[in-house]
């Protein structure tokens, strides 16, 4: 026993453990833009987005994005789109035919460039969706380079195998050629045009070497925000800023469902905290494009719950997202392949929108990934039902209570991690927590509380 524990002293104290290979290294060497510190993401489908549904006529809202407090701009692809095999009337903009033009429908270069002049005046950010994994069929590199392309057995273009995207011919990443087409379409719309990043649809069936070596790239032009269509650690260590948090979505669904209590997102923020690292953005959302209905509209997939989810989408972490039309109640899912503008009214969902925007700008417990504080868990006596949690040190916490069930609840808490005085961050009102309060939660009721210095 003697010889034991002299020998674990002796490994201990041995140079060794402080050699390289034994240093924890970070996973992120991404160095994320100072203005992606609070940002909070806007997704806009120029063709739904006005009645013209144009650039000129999108650059009309830019002023009232800016003012509701949106930070980053993510446009639906812009560019023109394939006809052959087009699904509907004008097809879907993922169906790409010319990586380097703007779709006449949505206006010319002229009006796209004044958009992004526009939306940096304001202060706000662009971002392009980039679909690097497959093409229009009738895209002019299916002649000129049909070697970039992957073929069936017969030797025929294909489309991403075990899709129904019917439209699209799948990209060969094996080709050293195609990827220095791509990596260099990239670098054009940041060089010439502006644009502040990429949102990179299905980001996971394009080779990960291929978005280090783009980000690098695009990079040596400016600081860029990038956000990938997936859910993997390793997109986060030299290519992108911020993947999907789909795992966030489907808890909070799952439990609006089948109403058994928090623990589906309780769930998620561990397995968040333990294998997804601090420095990780991770987009969380109600709603977006192609993920805003499974039998109706986001508010009628939540039902009561809409407004928590939304609330959590914020105060919890991650990098939260704005669908628009979701300020107007929009009140179905818009159509993908036809002309379906939204119909813009004041909504009740939009000063609260404006609120929770606010307090992620002003609150550095609330920033994004690294720049943020990680949750802490608050236990109560409802622990089923309700998940509390702060983020932040002492003095500059926010304390959040969400009742993620159908049930009301009378809730008292089980340690003194959130004690001190605070301010309701919606209504303004005056709170203070020492111990022995009890706090009532209407079914999917939630309070978010910000400290007072």
């Amino acid at each position: 026993m003697r010889f034991g524990l002299a020998l674990l002293a002796a490994m201990l104290a041995s140079p060794v453990l402080a050699e390289p290979d034994y240093i924890p290294r970070p996973l992120v060497e991404v160095t994320n833009a100072e203005w992606t510190r609070d940002s909070v993401l806007y997704q806009l489908n120029t063709r739904q987005f006005t009645p013209e549904g144009t650039f000129a006529a999108a650059q009309e809202h830019l002023p009232r994005l800016a003012a509701m407090g949106v930070d980053i701009i993510w446009l639906m692809p812009i560019h023109p789109i394939g006809e052959v095999n087009r699904k509907g009337t004008l097809g879907s903009p993922y169906a790409v035919r010319d990586y380097r033009a703007v779709n006449p429908e949505l206006g010319t270069e002229a009006e796209f460039r004044a958009f992004v002049a526009e939306a940096h005046r304001l202060g706000l950010r662009v971002i392009l969706d980039w679909v690097a994994n497959h093409s229009a069929y009738d895209n002019p590199l299916t002649a000129s380079h049909p070697e970039w392309y992957t073929r069936t057995p017969e030797g025929a273009l294909m489309s991403p195998a075990g899709t129904d995207w019917s439209d699209v011919a799948d990209f060969d990443y094996s080709q050293p050629g195609l990827r220095r087409y791509m990596t260099e379409s990239l670098v054009y719309w940041v060089r010439e045009f502006g644009v502040d990043g990429y949102r990179a649809d299905v980001a996971g069936y394009v080779p990960l070497d291929f978005w280090e070596t783009a980000r690098a790239e695009i990079e040596a032009v400016k600081p860029v925000f990038m956000l990938a269509e997936w859910e993997q650690r390793d997109l986060h260590a030299r290519a992108f800023d911020a993947t999907y948090g789909w795992g966030w979505k489907e808890a909070m669904q799952r439990l609006v469902k089948d109403g058994s209590g928090a623990g589906a997102i309780r769930g998620y923020y561990a397995g968040q905290s333990e294998t997804w690292p601090h420095a990780a953005m991770r987009m969380v959302y109600t709603e977006n494009h192609d993920q805003n209905s499974w039998d109706g509209v986001a508010a009628d997939i939540y039902g009561p719950a809409y407004e928590a989810a939304i609330a959590l989408s914020f105060v919890g972490s991650g990098v939260p997202l704005v669908y628009n039309g979701q300020e107007a109640d929009n009140d179905r899912m818009l159509k993908f392949f036809e002309r379906d503008p939204i119909v813009w009214r004041e909504g009740r969902h939009d000063v609260l929108l404006r609120k929770l925007i606010a307090l992620k700008t002003e609150t550095p417990a609330l920033h994004n990934g690294r720049f943020g504080a990680e949750m802490v868990e608050v236990p109560t006596d409802a622990t089923q039902d309700v998940y509390a949690f702060t983020r932040g040190q002492a003095g500059e916490r926010v304390f959040a209570v969400f009742n993620l069930s159908p049930r009301p609840q009378q809730v008292t808490f089980r340690q003194a991690r959130h004690h001190g005085r605070y301010t309701d961050a919606l209504t303004g009102a005056a709170a203070g927590f020492g111990g022995g309060e009890t706090l009532a939660l209407a079914p999917w009721g939630y309070r978010i509380f910000k400290e007072s210095k």
